[in-house]
């Protein structure tokens, strides 16, 4: 590793390589930050409207003792188990999530906005025994769960760990006004009853906590699966990546490397508007800022971008992660740009392409950088970044961080020269054990030991790289991976479309956006129609923006539909003769990439 020359570009301090992690799973390294912090807060949840809630670091260690002694004495779980997750941003989130790696199960992280066919798909690959929910969407589980090997459902409340009043007056205003709050119509317990529970256990039957708690770990270690973080991958088939205990531990270790003293143990406020659901907010905003002692700002709904208003307004926020999408909505709102975060150290961009210009914008309005990172959910995810106190190149995503080799390479495999494009492949104590369940696809991404991305990219004379275009039609909306499989299928499901083919096109809100092209088996078929059948089994990021009626699309010799020839018209000239109608869908808020 001393030879690559990204090497020479790191800051003082910040070492080529790490150690292995010091400690053999993310329970120990959990209990671990609670000492000397157990007072101060972890986590406070700020809605649009000011009205907040908290957690201390004492109370988020006892609370998820507790939901873990639920989960294996209760519940009835074994090590290894999964138990799915489908939460917003909120205070309940880090409480579960931390019970259930203490149980030693296997965490499936779940989008809360899944449609009932997306909720079904990963909870039936996963084989998920328990969920976790919100109640605001427990109503799509009549027709889930029978597709599922889940036996307990546990309910959350938005308002949960709010202080009484506050708590009361939230629940009135979902249940009665904006009835947000639907009858659940399953078997269920509440988070509270679960907890209650797990306490009483927990205390009243003699065993030592610590060493109860520490009994379900037995046999967990480094190598011991903790997370299935599910993507589309190089593929597009939604899977589960295979996140280990080391691979997280590493990665953290290897974030917190780089950035070096710019951490600073128990003195950051990071506001965590990225879903904690996905892989970059989970391992860099939660447990990396959580093993360091500090303070986390959870935002439930981040759309729109006054919904930061209070927590920028009420808090000390020192550390922003985000994509292109967030910080050029921050930079459009009057309130933001008159009176821009005054403890601001350092804003972290990843997931989707940061634009030059929201970056020098950013920097004007805030005097503070925004850099840019890589990664995916395949490798937990930070490959690289650009190096804060060091070299930072516009454009650039950065040089690879400790213990993580980089490569760019031809389609035999060799290594390219510097500055011309190949595929990024990557190898590290952070990459994936594989894909759940899928042997051989784990050996085609994991091909020699080493991770096959499918981005491509150049690496300059410096050592940064400098991501140049996707090897597969995969779409990035909003940080979202998007794939066109899966959404020409769920058109092509509708009586009156014969054919379908999806792309993706440059877009300034998002990024990118979807376009449908359909071949119609109706005329009199219109684009409110695909729109609605869409809304039905998809999320909103993955519902078309735009359609267009053909007569017929370009297809290979073998009938294959060519999405390279359709890219080819929207970014030329629209072919004669088709009839374009808009169907407009509001992207949703950012995330990192992988879904």
């Amino acid at each position: 590793m001393q030879s690559h020359i990204w090497t020479k570009q790191y800051p003082g301090g910040v070492p080529s390589e790490i150690p292995a992690p010091s400690h053999d799973s993310l329970p120990e390294m959990l209990r671990e930050a609670v000492p000397g912090n157990e007072n101060k807060v972890a986590f406070i949840q700020c809605n649009w409207n000011g009205m907040n809630g908290t957690l201390r670091f004492g109370e988020v260690d006892r609370l998820s003792d507790a939901f873990a002694v639920y989960l294996r004495e209760v519940v009835g779980l074994d090590p290894g188990d999964r138990v799915a997750v489908q939460l917003p941003n909120c205070l309940s989130y880090p409480v579960v999530v931390f019970g259930i790696l203490k149980a030693g199960c296997v965490l499936v992280n779940t989008n809360p906005l899944y449609t009932a066919r997306e909720m079904a798909h990963q909870f039936s690959d996963s084989g998920a025994r328990a969920l976790i929910i919100i109640d605001m969407f427990a109503d799509r589980l009549v027709e889930v769960l029978a597709q599922t090997s889940i036996e307990k459902v546990i309910t959350a409340r938005v308002g949960e760990f709010f202080p009484a009043v506050v708590a009361g007056v939230i629940r009135i205003v979902q249940k009665y006004w904006d009835r947000s709050i639907p009858k659940i119509e399953v078997p269920h317990t509440s988070l509270q009853e679960a907890l209650s529970e797990g306490r009483r256990r927990l205390h009243e039957e003699g065993t030592k906590a610590k060493d109860r708690l520490d009994s379900y770990l037995d046999g967990i270690g480094q190598g011991s699966l903790a997370a299935l973080q599910y993507t589309g991958g190089t593929t597009g088939v939604s899977k589960g990546a295979m996140l280990s205990h080391g691979n997280l531990l590493s990665n953290k270790e290897q974030m917190l490397a780089m950035a070096g003293e710019h951490i600073r143990p128990g003195e950051e406020t990071i506001l965590t508007a990225l879903p904690l659901y996905h892989i970059f907010a989970f391992t860099v905003a939660l447990l990396g800022f959580y093993c360091t002692g500090n303070r986390n700002i959870l935002i439930p709904q981040p759309r729109p971008p006054s919904n930061l208003k209070r927590a920028f307004e009420n808090y000390r926020v020192t550390w922003l992660p985000g994509v292109n999408t967030l910080f050029n909505a921050l930079l459009n709102e009057r309130w933001f740009i008159e009176h821009p975060p005054r403890h601001l150290f350092a804003s972290v961009a990843g997931g989707m392409a940061l634009h030059e210009s929201v970056a020098k914008r950013w920097q004007e309005v805030t005097g503070t950088a925004v850099v840019e990172g890589y990664g995916l959910s395949e490798s937990s995810p930070v490959l690289t970044f650009n190096p804060l106190g060091g070299t930072a190149k516009a454009g650039s995503i950065g040089i690879p961080v400790p213990s993580t080799e980089l490569r760019c390479v031809d389609e035999q495999g060799n290594p390219v020269s510097e500055n011309e494009t190949g595929e990024i492949i990557a190898r590290g104590p952070q990459i994936m054990l594989g894909y759940w369940q899928r042997p051989e696809e784990s050996e085609r991404t994991l091909a020699d030991g080493w991770l096959h991305t499918g981005d491509m990219a150049r690496m300059d004379e410096d050592g940064f790289f400098y991501i140049v275009d996707r090897k597969k039609d995969m779409i990035l909306v909003s940080g979202f991976n998007v794939y066109p499989n899966e959404i020409e299928e769920v058109m092509t499901q509708h009586p009156d479309v014969s054919e379908a083919g999806v792309i993706g096109v440059p877009d300034a809100a998002s990024g990118e956006s979807v376009h449908a092209y359909v071949v119609r088996a109706n005329e009199n078929l219109t684009t409110e129609e695909i729109i609605r059948h869409c809304r039905e089994s998809l999320a909103r990021y993955k519902i078309p923006k735009k359609v267009v009626f053909r007569d017929d699309l370009p297809k290979s010799l073998i009938g294959k539909i060519l999405r390279k020839d359709l890219r080819a018209e929207v970014l030329g000239t629209e072919m004669p003769g088709a009839v374009l109608e808009k169907g407009s869908v509001e992207p949703r808020q950012a995330s990192v990439q992988g879904n």
